[in-house]
């Protein structure tokens, strides 16, 4: 069985909003190390795990082989209403945005900026690797990129050092970003390569694209009742979670100053959670990777 131990992030605050139980069917479309699905089957329901990371499809199913109630499938998230199509409506969907273990531990994944391997960095085994994506892009989208993903302050200067040196390996992209960038501007909290790792990962797994087609799918994936866990870790992604969690349930879009709502903004979804739920002091000191989570919930009431 292929290695995929993993902590899993909110697990029973997710698993409590999900409300499994007898006759459930919930859909995890990041199913990595198997954590949440095991916590809900555990608790009666049918799950259907889903992830584009075949280590990851393998390691699960051997992990939960003797729940009769789970299968897994070969997909992106962004793609259920395909995936998961002799499925739906469904009870509950929940995707768990953060990066496994695994796959920033291992340094053949070309996750990471302190382990030399292939800058590859995709979470399936299909489509372009980050080097690929730094030899075939012109400069002002990896500046696009950069600025975007990463929120980069010294985008400009490290995408050129990256078209001149055109690196394929994590320790040697990450002496670009170093060179790129004034010693004297290196964060001090954070490694000064991990703006620019990050921001080349979502663009080589297009996780956001992935988000949008997720959120945009949600009204024709759950069943009245139905609820739709997110967890998130990057501004961009929660951002957009809670806007369209909002637009779902109709936020009034009317000025402040109005005595009452003029635009009639009404919807058939219900907001769960209105402040993201966050990972516990006790949770962030056993697994500091907690630190950035956030857990937004909606609910299917008409």
């Amino acid at each position: 069985m292929a290695d995929f131990s993993h902590q899993t992030v909110l697990l029973d605050e997710t698993v409590d909003v999900l409300r499994p139980g007898a006759g459930k069917v919930i859909i995890d479309g990041t199913l990595g190390g198997g954590g949440h699905t095991q916590a809900l089957l555990a608790r009666g329901a049918t799950v259907l795990g889903v992830d584009r990371d075949p280590v990851a499809l393998e390691a699960a199913r051997a992990r939960l082989a003797g729940y009769p109630s789970f299968s897994a499938r070969q997909g992106n998230f962004g793609d259920l209403l395909e995936v998961a199509a002799d499925l739906l409506p469904v009870d509950g969907v929940l995707v768990d945005l953060g990066v496994s273990s695994p796959q920033l531990d291992v340094a053949e994944r070309g996750f990471s900026f302190q382990k030399d391997g292939p800058l590859d960095m995709r979470m399936g085994d299909t489509g372009r690797t980050a080097a690929e994506l730094i030899a075939q892009e012109d400069e002002a989208e990896l500046i696009r990129i950069l600025k975007e993903y990463g929120e980069e302050p010294f985008a400009k200067s490290i995408v050129r050092e990256l078209k001149r040196s055109l690196p394929t390996r994590t320790l040697e992209a990450a002496e670009v970003v170093k060179r790129a960038v004034p010693r004297k501007a290196w964060p001090n909290k954070i490694h000064v390569a991990t703006r620019t790792f990050q921001a080349l990962r979502m663009a080589v797994n297009q996780e956001l694209e992935s988000l949008e087609s997720l959120l945009a799918a949600l009204p024709r994936l759950l069943k009245v009742g139905g609820r739709a866990a997110v967890i998130s870790f990057h501004s961009l992604e929660d951002r957009r979670v809670k806007e369209t969690f909002r637009d779902l349930a109709g936020s009034c879009k009317c000025p402040p100053g109005l005595p009452v709502c003029a635009c009639g903004g009404q919807g058939d979804f219900t907001l769960v959670t209105r402040k993201a739920i966050a990972a516990s002091d006790e949770e962030i000191a056993a697994n500091p990777r907690a630190r950035s989570a956030h857990l937004r919930v909606v609910e299917k009431f008409r």
